[in-house]
């Protein structure tokens, strides 16, 4: 990001190890646009976009607000070198503890090892990625000079918030994801980076779950339905609902399935963030097998939290037309003719689908990210968002199809009470029930309008996603 530094902005300075003095009066003189001695957030902003090297606004404005000590609004250039000298201090300890064995340069080696101390394991390939980055001189190894001016700007400091300055991940809902949340830091947590994230996340997800609601209604009705007739395919189904109860009728159900999203994800990262605590020590990083016991058991917290949320789902979607007015009047009927317990109907297949979707959702994107940055990755350790978002819609869609036969027991239990004439059975006798009248088929009833609906939620939810974060101010990572 910063090469250029050496050949341009800094040519004798960096090339000959000038003076620190030296190095950050010419880095003033570039910034300080109007010649008044002084650099405000505007020039700072508008200088570092000009060199190519915008960091977004939030990290623009930390510098800022780290080195104006004497908080006038701007940046003299005693203070612009103080924050330097602290930053390259700070810089300097990273790349140390990087340095294993202390010959003044990193090589990929010792990244790999680095990071697995810090519960990331990386392929030396995808190291040799991260240096080929930093690399200014094609040795593929970094010395601190290299090291310095990379960082020069980048208001990391210490080699984690350098690690998820590597790393790049999104926070996107498409309406079935179990998936583990994205970890804050501090300052993130501090400046409200977190709840607006969360924010433009639930938002997209509502939006995502709305586009492709019909196609969530119809995978219902023929995993409750498909039963009765084999019959019921796509086509067929869309004409019976539209027929039943109009076009609006599609969307019958979804009013829920959107209202859940925010206690569900609140719970969500808020019981990741308790799990991580109760299974590592303080000070201790989190490591994979962390993070999957951590999310698996969020995700049931949460689902534990909002599951009477998911039963009215189904009732409404499953209803006829004039059956219920509306979520409450829905939740009223089954309290007054079931009891308290029919909220909770179906939640052990769910509880239990909940840890083959989380694993394998969390093994085979890591497996997928993996694959292409050592395959196909030219000059950078990011994949990028499309490829990240391909590796979530086929991971997701592999969890899906291990965890399916427990979400469409899971379904039926839900509306058994609504079909008349239909034994109440539990997931036992629901399993052999399907499996001795319509075989292994039978328990994937529904899952072709499920995965229609994939590329198109994750379409949806990704510009969404993106315009939110630029609404809300929401920093790149």
């Amino acid at each position: 990001m910063l090469r250029w530094l050496r050949g341009f902005v800094l040519p004798t300075a960096a090339c000959q190890d000038a003076e620190p003095s030296t190095r950050y009066e010419t880095l003033f003189q570039v910034l300080d646009r109007n010649g008044d001695g002084v650099v405000d957030i505007g020039e700072l902003q508008e200088g570092l976009k000009n060199l190519g090297i915008p960091l977004g606004q939030d990290a623009e404005e930390k510098i800022f607000t780290t080195g104006d000590v004497n908080k006038d609004g701007k940046l003299d250039f005693e203070e612009f070198m103080k924050y330097l000298k602290d930053h390259e201090k700070k810089m300097k300890l990273a790349f140390k503890s990087l340095d294993k064995n202390n010959d003044g340069k990193i090589e990929a080696s010792e990244i790999v090892q680095s990071l697995q101390t810090l519960g990331l394991t990386i392929s030396e390939k995808q190291a040799e990625l991260i240096l080929q980055s930093i690399d200014a001189d094609g040795t593929m190894t970094v010395d601190w000079t290299e090291w310095r001016d990379y960082f020069l700007f980048n208001p990391a400091t210490d080699i984690e918030e350098i690690i998820r300055f590597w790393k790049h991940s999104t926070g996107i809902d498409i309406g079935d994801s179990l998936t583990i949340p994205d970890e804050f830091t501090e300052d993130e947590k501090k400046s409200g980076q977190w709840w607006r994230q969360l924010l433009a996340g639930g938002i997209a997800g509502a939006v995502s779950r709305t586009s492709t609601a019909p196609l969530d209604r119809l995978k219902i009705m023929m995993q409750v339905h498909g039963s009765k007739s084999d019959k019921m395919n796509i086509f067929g189904g869309f004409r019976q609902m539209v027929k039943e109860g109009g076009i609006r009728s599609l969307w019958r159900g979804n009013g829920t399935n959107v209202i859940k999203i925010a206690p569900e994800t609140a719970v969500k990262f808020w019981a990741y963030e308790q799990y991580k605590k109760l299974l590592t020590e303080e000070g201790q990083k989190v490591g994979t097998f962390e993070r999957f016991i951590s999310g698996s058991m969020a995700g049931a917290t949460a689902q534990t939290f909002i599951y009477p949320m998911e039963v009215m789902k189904t009732r409404l979607a499953v209803g006829k037309t004039g059956q219920y007015s509306g979520i409450y009047n829905c939740a009223k009927k089954i309290l007054k003719h079931e009891g308290v317990g029919a909220f909770y109907k179906g939640y052990v297949p769910n509880l239990l689908g909940i840890i083959p979707y989380a694993g394998i959702d969390l093994a085979v994107y890591e497996l997928l990210k993996s694959y292409w940055l050592d395959n196909f990755a030219k000059d950078s350790v990011n994949p990028g968002v499309v490829v990240l978002l391909g590796c979530g819609a086929l991971s997701s869609t592999c969890g899906q199809l291990a965890s399916y036969p427990l979400a469409l027991v899971r379904t039926r239990m839900q509306a058994q009470a609504m079909l008349e004439g239909s034994p109440q059975l539990n997931m036992v006798g629901l399993f052999r029930r399907i499996i001795s009248k319509e075989g292994i088929p039978g328990l994937y009833r529904g899952i072709t309008p499920n995965f229609m609906k994939v590329l198109p939620a994750v379409g949806i939810s990704y510009v969404v996603y993106e315009n939110m974060k630029q609404t809300l101010g929401v920093t790149q990572k």
